[in-house]
């Protein structure tokens, strides 16, 4: 079959003003020798460093010292630089004025801390198709089915809410899913919630990069997301939410920080409140001004941003539909409302395959597997695939620094890849295949030498 190429059947989308970020101009080699632009859409895993944010934490070293420990210049100005971090996130989530906002090392971190501040007699309710780290970590869990559609969330969430008697109840849901993009109808389930007296926990880790977020507006009682995941890649996550739990809890972390008052044999400790009794040991200043950063630099770009991402998702969406085999991974249906990510998977060509003749004949890098939602990703494979006993999928993940060129060449390589395999000769199997032979590290240093 042979096809016009996409970039030639398209108009021109509009040009849009956004942030600028780090590894747009990046080359890699292909197994043919030559050199191309790398085509990054695994932001969903770990999104590009924003260029300000770069630049800021260059001017910044310099500056660096302890935060919260010392009584010089430097650290007085480490110092009040965390806490203006900690106050530009809270601006950037629209938390209330009396929520705690905790520097964690990411989201998974942050749901364990949260995890270990509910009360002993709380119950978490979660869906089988979260993220792992919002369906691992509770103690006392009840899961519920993953839902064929949002009218049946709802009203199963309702059902649940209804018949639990005692004890505090917590809904932990995702806002947008890490495997299919699709946007959870979060003001429903936190109106469910609360009208049967139970809080809300939104795992925020695929909306923050995307679309703004207004925890005051939504009444969401917990928000969890991650630095690397909105262009902030220094180590850094955020808890916020409401302060009583997490001022009654132990500390999440024991040590340095957390401590107000230690006696000689150490029998007897009184630990801090607020933010500092979940922040022990030296904190993490690099990745606070990372963060606050991003999240200044994106405030005022999410109509941009937005937009544009729309017409990248619209155009890679449209063009994968159009292709052969290729089928995409949903749970409410395609016309449910998404951030920019699209899981799919090709008749008759491993995804682990898939994967690797992107990058190593084209230079795209995907994600394959089941991104840490095992059990969500195997649901929808087998509604696709009702026969398969296993498999994996590809998921394709944009942001900023993806160009709607570097969507056409993703969608002209699944496309001859659909018509006649990948070009090369793979061996392996059980998601990592490698072409044959092997580019030596020497012959990669000299492609990029020649590059």
């Amino acid at each position: 079959m042979t096809v016009a190429p996409f970039n030639a059947r398209r108009a021109i989308a509009p040009t849009f003003v956004l942030p600028a970020v780090l590894g747009s101009d990046v080359m890699v080699p292909l197994a043919n020798g030559a050199m191309v632009s790398f085509a990054n859409f695994d932001h969903a895993a770990t999104a590009p460093c924003l260029s300000a944010v770069a630049e800021e934490i260059v001017d910044f070293l310099p500056w660096y010292a302890s935060a919260h420990r010392g009584a010089g210049t430097l650290s007085n100005m480490c110092t009040a630089r965390y806490e203006d971090a900690r106050q530009a996130v809270r601006q950037f989530v629209g938390a209330r004025p009396d929520d705690a906002v905790i520097f964690t090392r990411n989201t998974t971190d942050a749901f364990n801390l949260l995890a270990r501040s509910v009360p002993d007699d709380a119950t978490v309710i979660v869906f089988a198709g979260e993220h792992h780290a919002n369906l691992l970590p509770w103690r006392t869990v009840e899961h519920l089915p993953i839902p064929p559609g949002i009218d049946e969330l709802l009203a199963d969430l309702e059902r649940t809410l209804a018949r639990r008697r005692g004890g505090e109840v917590l809904v932990s849901v995702t806002a947008a899913s890490n495997v299919t993009g699709e946007l959870l109808p979060l003001q429903e389930i936190v109106e469910t919630a609360h009208r049967y007296g139970a809080r809300v926990a939104v795992d925020a880790a695929q909306l923050v990069a995307h679309r703004p977020l207004d925890m005051a507006g939504l009444d969401a009682d917990y928000v969890a997301f991650s630095g690397h995941k909105m262009y902030a890649p220094f180590g850094v996550g955020v808890l916020a939410g409401r302060a009583d739990w997490l001022a009654s809890a132990e500390p999440y972390l024991i040590g340095g920080g957390a401590t107000a008052y230690v006696s000689d044999d150490a029998d007897r400790v009184e630990w801090v409140s607020g933010e500092a009794r979940h922040e022990a040991g030296t904190p993490n200043v690099i990745g606070a001004v990372a963060l606050a950063t991003a999240c200044r630099v994106l405030r005022p770009a999410w109509d941009s941003i937005m937009a544009y991402e729309s017409a990248l998702l619209t155009r890679l969406r449209t063009g994968l539909a159009e292709i052969p085999g290729v089928g995409e991974l949903s749970l409410f249906g395609p016309a449910s409302s998404r951030v920019g990510i699209v899981t799919m998977s090709l008749d008759g060509i491993d995804s682990g395959l898939l994967a690797s003749a992107l990058s190593v004949e084209y230079g795209i890098g995907v994600r394959q597997g089941w991104f840490c939602a095992h059990p969500l990703t195997r649901h929808l494979l087998r509604d696709r695939h009702p026969d398969a006993s296993s498999g994996t999928a590809v998921r394709a993940s944009l942001g900023l620094g993806v160009t709607l060129e570097q969507v056409d060449r993703l969608l002209d390589a699944v496309q001859t890849i659909s018509d006649i395999g990948p070009q090369l000769v793979y061996a392996g199997g059980e998601g990592i295949w490698r072409p044959q032979p092997e580019p030596t590290p020497a012959t990669l240093q000299a492609l990029r030498q020649r590059g």
